[in-house]
């Protein structure tokens, strides 16, 4: 199930913009050997790795190599790709980078109710360690939940855990699914809180009490750029979330670029996104935790 459509004769044109060219280098810390951006994506190229024909939107090609000069300038070296809704559930050009990356990169994947456990396998021995649910609206919004339970019920004995992605004001109506999940789950982009709405909205008080409480729930303290109210940097107001996060479950928090970031209409600089790390971690020590340690912990890399 990872190379089901064939190539384009022609790479479909872009209905969003690609990352900036070049991102500054961080000038607030140095990244410690072995340090991860445990939220990317890998987009095409197209003309290999074809879109799935019942995306909601089409970004330009940002592949491996893109992706690996960006790691370079940041000083990176470990990362977890994200399946993203634009190749649907064709997991080829992810499971490509992660064999590319020979044990540095580990993976999200996208399944439905076609893949058989031989296709699971494959993905598993690929580096592939967690299933991804889309239950944001603009992006086709919640699946058909009995099919999601049996999905989630097969992976669990394979060690997998579960991403979910809400809209920050549908998080609470999915209380008792969270309850109920037999492996961990890790929570995408601070549920997308809106930041202008204050640290006190209902999304957030209990995204902050899902990972104070429940020790299976991990959360990414990633996207400020999507968070904040200005839409642009510095995101001073995503702050104030991300260190409450930290302060909660800091072995339980994951850190990413969510590279080429796609559908933003203003595209952040992945340098200043790391510094902003040194504001919501401000001790090298608990820096270290959130890019090396426990992206190590949730995923096997190597």
């Amino acid at each position: 199930m990872t190379a089901a459509n064939p190539p384009h004769a022609t790479p479909p044109t872009p209905t969003v913009p690609g990352p900036i060219p070049v991102a500054s280098k961080p000038n607030s810390f140095v990244p410690p050997p072995l340090a991860c951006d445990a939220h990317c994506h890998i987009f095409g190229p197209a003309q290999n790795f074809p879109f799935s024909p019942n995306r909601s939107y089409t970004p330009p090609d940002s592949g491996i190599e893109e992706f690996e000069r960006l790691q370079d300038r940041l000083g990176l070296e470990r990362a977890v790709f994200v399946q993203a809704s634009c190749h649907g559930f064709d997991n080829s050009a992810m499971v490509a980078a992660l064999k590319r990356g020979a044990g540095r990169y580990a993976g999200v994947a996208m399944i439905d109710q076609t893949f058989t456990d031989t296709d699971l396998g494959l993905l598993h021995d690929a580096g592939v360690r967690a299933a991804r649910f889309n239950f944001v609206a603009h992006l086709g919004g919640a699946p058909d939940l009995e099919v999601f339970w049996k999905l989630v019920n097969r992976v669990a004995p394979m060690g997998w855990h579960i991403v979910l992605h809400f809209d920050a004001k549908d998080l609470p109506s999915h209380a008792n699914l969270l309850d109920a999940m037999p492996v961990p789950y890790v929570i995408d982009h601070m549920a997308r809180v809106p930041a202008g709405n204050g640290i006190d909205q209902e999304p957030f008080q209990q995204l902050l009490n899902l990972l104070g409480e429940d020790q299976r729930c991990w959360v990414k303290i990633s996207c400020a750029e999507r968070l904040t109210e200005g839409k642009v940097a510095p995101y001073e107001d995503v702050v104030p979330f991300a260190t409450a996060l930290i302060a909660a479950a800091p072995d339980r928090v994951l850190w990413g670029t969510d590279w080429p970031h796609p559908n933003m209409k203003v595209m952040p600089d992945e340098g200043e996104l790391l510094d902003l790390l040194s504001l919501y971690a401000p001790a090298e020590e608990l820096r270290n935790q959130i890019l090396v340690t426990n992206p190590t912990v949730l995923y096997d890399f190597g």
